[in-house]
């Protein structure tokens, strides 16, 4: 998977074929517990997480390279494809199906929503817009809904805060990221909404990037 330039992350080159059961998912993927790796001799310093590089707009806290497991959850989406230049309106209108499929059926969300990208070239980009859910869905969707389980496994998380246009700098600091750590990033890439797209102010986002490397 190639990410357009403005997108800058490098991934394999090797795609993932997924299943009918679309693995997407927003906020489901909650992130689990951070690895942490090796326990440091004692007497020795730990060492300190990572920070975003200057000129990227964080607040104290925000993880930038953390490495988590995404646990595995319900979840009911919307799949489709996207051009960049309109990026944030797909995903938004995308979202709000979901959101309204959610609440006429009386299911319970559990964490935010997310887009899921499982294909991307300089022109556009396959996505799928999730919610997770508290329990399975009884009854599976019709039309445009499907249900599914969320990404697991080890992954990077990095935040992103500001528009969703200035989110190409935090991508183009991720993949220097990656290319400093000398990891190999899998076929997906993940965004959950701490604030949600389909209500929030464009200019003002908080995205938790998720990364899953192999």
């Amino acid at each position: 998977m190639v990410f357009r330039s403005a997108r800058r992350i490098r991934v394999a080159a090797a795609f993932i074929a997924l299943s009918s059961a679309f693995i997407i998912g927003f906020a489901l993927l909650q992130p689990a517990q951070a690895q942490t790796g090796t326990p440091k001799p004692q007497g020795q310093p730990v060492a300190p997480a990572p920070v975003a590089p200057e000129g990227i707009r964080t607040k104290p806290g925000d993880a930038f390279g953390e490495e988590v497991t995404l646990t595995a959850k319900p979840i009911v989406y919307v799949k489709g494809t996207g051009a960049w230049d309109s990026a944030f309106a797909t995903i938004s209108g995308a979202l709000k199906k979901v959101e309204a499929y959610v609440d006429k059926a009386g299911l319970k969300a559990d964490g935010s929503p997310m887009t899921i990208f499982t294909a991307t070239d300089d022109h556009g980009f396959d996505y799928q817009a999730a919610i997770p859910l508290a329990q399975p869905t009884k009854d599976l969707p019709k039309g445009e809904i499907a249900a599914g389980t969320s990404p697991e496994g080890r992954a990077l998380k990095f935040v992103h805060r500001g528009s969703y246009e200035a989110m190409d700098d935090t991508y183009e600091a991720i993949t220097n990221y990656l290319d400093e750590k000398r990891l190999e990033s899998k076929d997906l890439l993940i965004e959950q909404y701490a604030t949600d797209p389909a209500s929030a102010d464009e200019k003002n986002l908080v995205v938790n990037v998720f990364v899953p490397i192999k």
